[in-house]
């Protein structure tokens, strides 16, 4: 097949490309630009624990170099501190869990760093083509793929199977194609400074409401970065005057004053002025071509991270595009990246455009009602930690992939759809690591809950029990599955078997091996069951013991023999 064509070279592209590459998928990517993105210090991203796992499989395991993850989150009102959260800062026990149960901490860099370190991915993918000064003016769709045309310099036309947008808030693909981008204007509007300085909380997160010092405005935000760096966002009016730079400095000195006592020595490094918008694509498919990043939505107020969502979109969207790559197009798996995707931005946005007038309305008498400060910081807190409607990695409860209900299903700590606890695994090879590392390569996961199995010598277990059983049930999905075992999940008693999708959203738990029930839970997590299928999995599960054993690959696929 011809491979996908991903329109846009930042961070979401590079990531799909990527996402894609490590499923044996073929991509070109057409950037506009000349390769290179420019610094700037004040350009900065908050990546959520799932999303910086993500970028870090794909190649970008040295993001923590060049980043910062925050040591503690801290909220101030006027004069008084309103909480004092304490954060994992990166740090984890042999175990790999934050320390001492502490909330993982958000990494926060510099864009351009993001970009450089997923572009030198890139550059070591041979299934990946990055072609610059690429501007596409003409999409062309077919029932058999796609093509585009770049204008000059570069003028050519390229044929692809599939074709994602990810060109950003004035998206020519999302025009080519014909789709409305509805939403509002100058939802939030911030005046935003990079500075070296001596803050008095090392590596901690801080945001401000209602500072008392004159030039404060509603609120102020402090983000530290490497190298004692530091972001600074002052909130201004939605439609304001213009932020002159003698203004700024003057904010800046002032902030600097009401935290430190005194002005500092600083370094000011860069600034700007950030106009937040929120708008969400009506359609993100539209036959082979599918919209994603900012092309997609916008979205930011109150803590919330477009990128983040960008790259879930990617991440979600690649195993989809693999599947059908490889095996040929499954229509419902293919619209179920809109039915989630877009469900789940537009929760977000939801949620965010709810919070606005509780936080941004002013005074009154609600301001005088006990507690109305820290359920404030709250909200704000779950935007800019990741937590809660406002931050929380989504999840795909109603997504059409989702199987019917059988009563072998089990409940567990996490819910259908919800993304899965990293817990440590086992393969039947022997190899050991946490469960985010087996995800992404294209293929669902058959997890057992098995205790025990970290003692014994996995000869014994692998031929004990119901494991050969399961091994026989795994053989007989659809397609290529890894069977891995764990010796605890969250709320799952021993037995238990969960079926996980590639992008490590939980598809079901079973009580014990259902060979039938797994089967067509898998069968409806890809798209659809063939025809006859769940008849032969019932007849399998009720026939003769001499049904065809098993084996179980280095990699821990199984396969029959």
């Amino acid at each position: 097949m011809d491979p996908v064509i991903v329109v846009g070279a930042g961070p979401v592209g590079l990531t799909l490309s990527l996402a894609l590459a490590a499923q044996g998928v073929p991509s070109i990517v057409l950037d506009e630009g000349p390769g290179t993105e420019e610094p700037r210090p004040a350009r900065t991203v908050v990546l959520r624990e799932d999303t910086a796992d993500l970028v870090g499989r794909l190649g970008c395991r040295e993001l923590d170099r060049v980043g910062l993850r925050w040591a503690g989150w801290r909220s101030m009102r006027r004069k008084q501190l309103v909480r004092d959260v304490p954060l994992s800062g990166g740090r984890a026990d042999e175990d790999g869990e934050p320390l001492s149960g502490l909330l993982p901490s958000p990494l926060h860099l510099p864009q351009h760093e993001l970009s450089d370190a997923l572009r030198a991915a890139v550059d070591k993918d041979a299934l990946v083509q990055l072609v610059p000064m690429s501007r596409i003016d003409t999409l062309e769709q077919d029932p058999g793929g796609i093509t585009v045309h770049t204008r000059e310099p570069g003028a050519t036309w390229w044929r692809g199977s599939y074709l994602v947008g990810c060109d950003g808030a004035r998206s020519t693909v999302r025009n080519l194609l014909d789709i409305r981008f509805p939403g509002r204007t100058s939802v939030e509007r911030h005046a935003v400074a990079a500075l070296r300085a001596e803050l008095p909380w090392p590596d901690e997160a801080v945001l401000h409401r209602q500072p008392p010092w004159r030039t404060g405005g509603a609120e102020v935000s402090a983000r530290p970065l490497p190298d004692g760096v530091w972001r600074l966002d002052w909130l201004l009016p939605p439609r304001g005057d213009l932020v002159t730079p003698e203004a700024l400095v003057a904010r800046i000195r002032d902030t600097l004053a009401g935290w430190c006592g005194e002005t500092p020595a600083y370094e000011l490094l860069d600034t700007g002025v950030h106009t937040l918008h929120h708008r969400l694509a009506r359609r993100w498919r539209k036959q082979r071509a599918f919209l994603a990043g900012d092309a997609a939505h916008l979205l930011g107020a109150v803590g919330t991270q477009g990128l983040d969502e960008g790259i879930r979109d990617a991440e979600n969207l690649a195993w989809k595009l693999a599947q059908a790559w490889h095996h040929g197009p499954a229509e419902q798996l293919l619209d179920s990246y809109q039915a989630e995707r877009r469900a789940a931005v537009a929760a977000r946005l939801r949620a965010a455009d709810q919070s606005l007038p509780i936080l941004r309305g002013g005074g009154g008498l609600r301001t005088l009602v006990p507690g109305t400060a820290r359920g404030h910081d709250t909200l704000l807190a779950d935007g800019h930690l990741g937590r809660g409607a406002l931050g929380a990695p989504p999840s795909y409860s109603h997504s059409p992939l989702s199987p019917p209900h059988a009563e072998a299903h089990t409940a567990v700590g996490t819910p259908p759809g919800a993304p899965v606890a990293d817990v440590t695994v086992t393969a039947p090879d022997g190899t050991t690591g946490r469960l985010r590392e087996r995800l992404g390569q294209g293929h669902p996961l058959v997890i057992l809950v098995a205790p025990g199995t970290g003692v014994w010598d996995r000869r014994h277990w692998q031929s004990a029990g119901i494991m050969p059983r399961l091994t026989d049930a795994v053989a007989a999905l659809p397609g290529m599955t890894e069977l891995l075992v764990t010796e605890s999940y969250p709320g799952a008693s021993a037995h238990t078997v969960l079926l996980v999708r590639p992008d490590g959203h939980l598809v079901a738990a079973f009580g014990g091996v259902r060979p039938a029930e797994l089967l067509t839970a898998a069968q409806a997590a890809l798209g659809g069951a063939p025809r006859g299928a769940r008849e032969r999995a019932e007849a399998e599960e009720g026939g003769s013991e001499e049904r065809p054993r098993a084996r179980v690959h280095a990699d821990g696929t199984a396969g029959h023999r």
